[in-house]
């Protein structure tokens, strides 16, 4: 297995790199004055950019070349999973901020087998960083290998999170957050979920807690978090923290912001 997932995480970290330049490329003709079509989605405030089909479509095309016949997952275009190789795609993770011109976003691109990742990648377009990781081999930044941070303490926490785009969850959203400050150094919201999951297994941030994340913003992230030694409980599984709560965080902190979170209502949101 850790053979077939080493070479579906070079396929990954291939198709999301070329995909990244695609994005990165769309941002620079952006930035020179092009103009970019963009709808909307679940809410008015839930937006998707042209670049964002673009950058889907062209990862389609490229998993259709290197692994025919695989089912593709992916936020613009939907799909189904199967019991074997499904791929799991958010061509660009970020939106909003992709959008505003705001440099932290990604493309991810994850194989999961029966539902669990097994191999992912996640590239930014603008810095070129490349994240990667497989299942029971370790992740990696641009080649480096990753590890957790261990704060002492829960107060001495970083925590990152982000929020829904509905109105009423958001407000919910914020009651948890300002619960959480009380407990923790600092909270950040850098706006992509993906990224988010990789800053805590870099140590850039002590954990990461969000409800409504769907499958394509933590397929790719969450592995690599998990395999640079994060407690990692993903949408479903810990019915407490909310039933589509998702929470990356380094071992030496997790017990405490679960039970936290618990205290000031995940529950509830």
């Amino acid at each position: 297995m850790e053979a077939d997932a080493a070479a579906l995480t070079s396929v990954a970290e291939q198709v999301a790199a070329e995909a990244a330049e695609l994005v990165r490329n769309a941002r620079e003709s952006m930035l020179a004055g092009r103009e970019v079509a963009v709808d909307t989605k679940t809410s008015a405030t839930d937006v998707v950019t042209a670049v964002d089909r673009e950058s889907e479509q062209f990862i389609r095309g490229r998993l259709a070349e290197l692994r025919p016949g695989e089912p593709v997952l992916g936020e613009e275009e939907g799909g189904r999973a199967g019991d074997a190789v499904t791929w799991v795609v958010d061509p660009i993770d970020g939106t909003v901020n992709f959008l505003y011109g705001i440099p932290e976003f990604a493309v991810s691109v994850a194989a999961q087998i029966g539902g669990v990742s097994v191999a992912g990648a996640v590239v930014e377009p603008v810095s070129g960083r490349r994240w990667t990781a497989t299942r029971g081999a370790g992740s990696w930044l641009d080649g480096r290998p990753l590890r957790v941070s261990r704060p002492e303490r829960l107060e001495l926490s970083l925590l990152a999170t982000g929020f829904a785009y509905q109105a009423e969850r958001r407000a919910r959203q914020a009651q948890l957050v300002a619960g959480l400050l009380g407990h923790v150094r600092d909270i950040r919201r850098p706006g992509s979920a993906a990224l988010d999951l990789c800053a805590v297994a870099a140590g850039w941030t002590d954990a990461y807690f969000e409800h409504g994340l769907q499958r394509w913003d933590w397929a790719a992230g969450a592995l690599i978090a998990a395999e640079a030694g994060a407690v990692v409980s993903l949408p479903g599984e810990d019915p407490e923290l909310g039933l589509d709560g998702t929470l990356a965080a380094s071992p030496a902190i997790a017990d405490a912001l679960r039970a936290a979170a618990i205290t000031c209502g995940a529950g509830g949101v």
